[in-house]
C-alpha cells in the first residue's frame, strides 16, 4: 500500500466534467499513491466511471487537472498517457488469439518478437493460463477471458491500472475467486490500481481505501473499516453495508429520545445540543440481543415482528416500543436464534450500546 508521506503518484486536482447542461463531476481532488489499489466506489450515475475516463483521457475533463508521476497529463490523449485499463465487457480481439491479444500492446511500441513471446508467457503462466495460448476468446470462459484482458492490460508494464467493473459481467462464484486472485496479482507486481466498483463488499474486500462517490462528488474517503466504522454522511453508511436509522431528538448532549423511551450517546463523535432532530444510526451486528438477567446500557424490550434467515445468522427486525412498524434490525447468530427462540412476536431485551451509535443530521433523508 502507498506511503502517504510520499508525494501521491497520482493528483487530481479541481475536476469538473460537463456534458451539456449536466455536471457529472463537480470539484473533485484526489490523491493516490504508488502501488495502493483504490476502488472508486457508489451508485450508478455517481460519476465513477466519468472520473476513471478523465484520469485515463478517453473523456477530457471540463475543468481542472491531472498529475501522474509528476507529469501534467490532463490534455494529453490516452496513446500518451501510461496506463492499462480493462474493461467490464472485456473488449478482447475476437480474431486473435489469446497470445497475440496479449502482445497487442508490446507489438504496438516495437518490442522485439524473442521478448514478446517471454513477456507474454510470463503474464499468462502469472494467471493461470499458460496452455490456453492458441485459443481464441470465443472458446474461453467469462472468467478466463477477463484474466486474458488482464494479461493484455499489464503487458507493457503500465504505471496504472485501470479497471472499470472488471468483474460484474460474471457470476458470483467466478467473480469471488477473481477478486482474490486480482487482488494477489496487484499485490505481487506493486501496480498502482484504481478500480470502480458499485459493488460494495468488492471495494470492501480489494482496495487499500475507498472513494465513496454520490452525484458527482466524493462523499468520503478512507480504508475500508473506516468507511464501514465511521460513514460520513448517511448516504454513506446507508450505501456501505446494513444500518438501522431511527429517527430521535436530543433531550441533551448525551441523551436521545426515540419516542416513547431515551438512550445514552457518546458525546465525543458529535456536536448536537439539546432539541435538534438527529438520525440514530447502528449497524444490525452492533445491536445487542441479551440473555435473561444480562444487563447494558440502553436496554430496552422490543417485540419481533418478523425474522429473515439468512444461513449462518438470523436478521430479526424489532418493533420499538410504542412504535407499530418494525424500525430495528439486529443480527442473532443461528445457535443464539435458536437458544433465544427468535421468532415474530416474541419480547426480547435488546441494549443500543452507546459505542456503535452514530448521529447524523436528520433532514429528513436517509
Amino acid at each position: 500500500m502507498g506511503n502517504s508521506e510520499a508525494p501521491a503518484y497520482l493528483q487530481v486536482r479541481n475536476l469538473y466534467k460537463n456534458f451539456g447542461d449536466f455536471t457529472a463531476l463537480k470539484d473533485i481532488s484526489l490523491d493516490v499513491y504508488e502501488s495502493e489499489f483504490v476502488c472508486f466506489l457508489g451508485p450508478s450515475g455517481c460519476g465513477k466511471t466519468t472520473l476513471l475516463r478523465a484520469i485515463a483521457g478517453l473523456d477530457i475533463q471540463s475543468a481542472g487537472t491531472i498529475e501522474q508521476a509528476g507529469r501534467n497529463i490532463s490534455s494529453l490523449p490516452p496513446t500518451e498517457r501510461d496506463f492499462g485499463i480493462v474493461f467490464q465487457s472485456y473488449a478482447l480481439f475476437p480474431n486473435l488469439s489469446v497470445n497475440r491479444n496479449v502482445a497487442y500492446g508490446l507489438e504496438n511500441k516495437g518490442t522485439a518478437k524473442p521478448a514478446i513471446v517471454t513477456r507474454v508467457h510470463e503474464l499468462l503462466d502469472m494467471v493461470g493460463l499458460a496452455d490456453q495460448g492458441d485459443k481464441y476468446p470465443a472458446q474461453l470462459s467469462g472468467g478466463q477471458q477477463q484474466r486474458v484482458a488482464l494479461s493484455r492490460a499489464l503487458a507493457t508494464s503500465p504505471g496504472l491500472l485501470l479497471l472499470d467493473e472488471p468483474l460484474s459481467a460474471l457470476d458470483a462464484k467466478v467473480r469471488a475467486h477473481l477478486r482474490h486472485e486480482i487482488k494477489e496479482l496487484q499485490q505481487k507486481i506493486g501496480v498502482t490500481t484504481i478500480m470502480v466498483t458499485h459493488d460494495q463488499e468488492e471495494a470492501l474486500t480489494m482496495a487499500d481505501r475507498i472513494v465513496v462517490m454520490n452525484q458527482g462528488v466524493i462523499d468520503q474517503i478512507g480504508s475500508p473499516s473506516e468507511i464501514y466504522s465511521e460513514p460520513a454522511s448517511p448516504f454513506v453508511a446507508d450505501f456501505i453495508g446494513t444500518m438501522n436509522f431511527v429517527d430521535g431528538e436530543m433531550t441533551s448532549a448525551s441523551k436521545v429520545s426515540l419516542g416513547d423511551f431515551e438512550i445514552d450517546v457518546q458525546t465525543d463523535n458529535h456536536s448536537f445540543q439539546q432539541g435538534d432532530k438527529v438520525k440514530v444510526c447502528l449497524r444490525p451486528e452492533d445491536v445487542a440481543v441479551l440473555d435473561d438477567g444480562d444487563n447494558d446500557q440502553n436496554t430496552v424490550e422490543m417485540t419481533i415482528a418478523e425474522v429473515e434467515f439468512l444461513g449462518s445468522f438470523h436478521r430479526t427486525h424489532f418493533i420499538l416500543p410504542g412504535e407499530t412498524q418494525p424500525s430495528i434490525r439486529a443480527d442473532v447468530s443461528a445457535h443464539r436464534a435458536r437458544r433465544l427462540d427468535v421468532r415474530a412476536g416474541v419480547k426480547l431485551r435488546v441494549a443500543l450500546q452507546p459505542e456503535f451509535i452514530r448521529l447524523y443530521p436528520n433532514n429528513g433523508s436517509a
